[in-house]
């Protein structure tokens, strides 16, 4: 080995050792609070933490636990939380009202509102809900959407029996046979069911019956998209590359749950929950390009049944722009 090639290796390393000193000093903090207790829709943040795609970006992250996406919402618009993960309807209300926030990316494009029941129970169309007693939350955003559900399915109400209750109640009723069946997310209540009774269960999607709004994405407070744009972009680029890792290596991305929350919850289950995660990233408008980046008419169609049967003001019809970018997100190749 020559005395250049020694001095060009040394200089290799050194310049080496010093972009990656450059990157760790760099390296701005920033907090993601998540919509919920962990579960495997969040399994992408996780895994891209661990891979080093946050890092890469020059993003310190810390991820927290959240108790519902309106207490997220809340604070990121109080400048307690750098970026939320939350459900984007309940943002659209929450800005309508004055809250200085917008969503920069929307992961989940398919809404994963579904009635779900244990799978041997052989409920997998509208009609099989007849007879039948459903769990809801009066109120919730699932149980406002129902109304509509029912009239493109041409179910009625007088089809089947109710049992109220809060989120906790309506999982109760189904693993205790008081009820057949429950408004809920099928990647999020069919797993907690799941968990509870070791039974597999199948969900209706409102989506394949035409019945569709945005749902989770990242939420960020207008003073951050003012005052520190590139930590955003930066954000959105980590967090694209890790939505796109993961759901090319599911299994890595629900045990990257447990290697930081070992109690976080059963990887099966985990995996299970993000695989029915995966298919809800895109619409058909959006296939083959990377996630995050909504159309304006499915922003649109969320928007117009918010109005019509979620209470929102009518005159949101016209601002949808004001309620979401796609400008900080990598460009599409």
């Amino acid at each position: 080995m020559t005395l250049k090639t020694v001095l060009t290796g040394m200089l290799v390393a050194g310049a080496a050792s010093l972009a990656a000193m450059h990157s760790a000093a760099a390296a701005e903090k920033a907090t993601l609070l998540l919509n919920w207790y962990v579960y495997g829709e969040h399994a992408p943040f996780y895994l891209g933490k661990e891979k080093g795609f946050f890092a890469d970006e020059g993003v310190d992250l810390d991820i927290q636990e959240g108790r519902g996406s309106a207490l997220t919402i809340q604070a990121v618009a109080a400048g307690t939380a750098t970026f939320g993960y939350a459900d984007v309807p309940t943002m659209i209300r929450a800005a309508v009202k004055g809250a200085p926030v917008k969503a920069v990316g929307v992961a989940l494009q398919l809404s994963p509102m579904s009635v779900m029941a244990f799978t041997d129970k052989n409920i997998r169309k509208p009609e099989d809900i007849k007879g039948k007693t459903v769990a809801m939350t009066p109120g919730d955003s699932m149980s406002q959407i129902w109304p509509l559900f029912l009239k493109t399915t041409g179910l009625k109400d007088s089809d089947f029996n109710v049992v109220s209750g809060d989120a906790q109640t309506k999982l109760n009723a189904v693993a205790n046979g008081r009820a057949d069946m429950l408004l809920g997310y099928s990647m999020d209540q069919s797993m907690k069911l799941k968990d509870a009774t070791g039974k597999d269960v199948t969900p209706i999607m409102f989506a394949d019956y035409g019945i569709n709004m945005v749902s989770s994405g990242v939420i960020v407070n207008d003073d951050t998209l003012s005052n520190d744009p590139d930590l955003v972009r930066h954000f959105m680029a980590a967090a694209t590359k890790s939505v796109e890792y993961a759901s090319a290596h599911p299994e890595e991305a629900a045990k990257a749950i447990l290697d930081a929350l070992p109690k976080a919850g059963k990887e099966p289950t985990l995996l299970e929950g993000f695989q029915r995660t995966i298919p809800l990233y895109h619409t058909k408008d959006t296939e083959g390009q990377p996630p995050f980046r909504v159309t304006p008419q499915n922003m649109q169609q969320t928007v117009d049944l918010l109005i019509q049967y979620g209470g929102l003001e009518a005159e949101a019809k016209d601002e949808v722009d004001t309620f979401y970018t796609n400008d900080y997100l990598p460009a599409a190749e």
